[in-house]
């Protein structure tokens, strides 16, 4: 008997986590003196500073493209279904262009899009969580759409912690490594929860 089709979500779902855990941990661990709290995700990318940029970007493009698959197999569950699947994928473009495009090209003149990816990207990912949250909510799974929609509140206000303390010299109250983490760890949370739900029997 072949796969169902939730399964086969709940299997996207939790790759799209994993494949970027596995990349980060392995780029982490190959960069000199990488600091998980001071140092952006995306200095992992970069091919004049990480030894492993290659492992970390190839998994910013592939935890994109799986976002993307795993929302347009899940919509049919949602009630919000357009909402929820326009903003995932807008999230999964975010991470192929993080993955394709590095930061710190300045002089390149498609340099600007590696920070439209990472708004994409994180913001992104953190809206598909919590538009997720409040359909499962409504739908009756209030226990389950209460954490996502919290994880998705949560890594939103670390996206903004992270813009307002990047852009004041009056505001530093964690590194910036920090709070770009707690946005981002927020998603890939939501990935794991939403996938292992998807497991599970639905309630009837």
């Amino acid at each position: 008997m072949g796969m169902t089709r939730d399964r086969i979500a709940a299997i996207c779902w939790i790759a799209t986590a994993l494949v970027y855990l596995v990349a980060e941990t392995i780029a982490a661990a190959a960069y000199p003196d990488y600091s998980y709290a001071e140092n952006y995700i995306s200095d992992l990318g970069v091919p004049a500073e990480s030894p492993a940029h290659l492992v970390m970007n190839v998994g910013f493009v592939l935890h994109g493209v799986l976002l993307a698959t795993a929302a347009l197999l899940t919509a049919r569950l949602l009630t919000r279904r357009r909402a929820f699947v326009a903003i995932a994928v807008l999230a999964g473009v975010g991470n192929v262009l993080v993955g394709l495009v590095h930061s710190g090209q300045t002089d390149s003149p498609v340099g600007p899009l590696h920070g439209v990816g990472a708004v994409l990207a994180i913001v992104g990912g953190n809206l598909t969580a919590l538009v997720a949250g409040v359909a499962l909510h409504r739908m009756g799974r209030r226990g389950l759409g209460a954490t996502c929609s919290a994880l998705g509140v949560i890594g939103l206000l670390g996206a903004l912690a992270l813009a307002l303390d990047g852009n004041s010299s009056s505001i530093d109250l964690l590194a910036d490594g920090t709070w770009e983490r707690l946005a981002v760890y927020a998603i890939t949370a939501f990935e794991l929860l939403i996938g292992t739900a998807l497991l599970r029997p639905r309630p009837r």
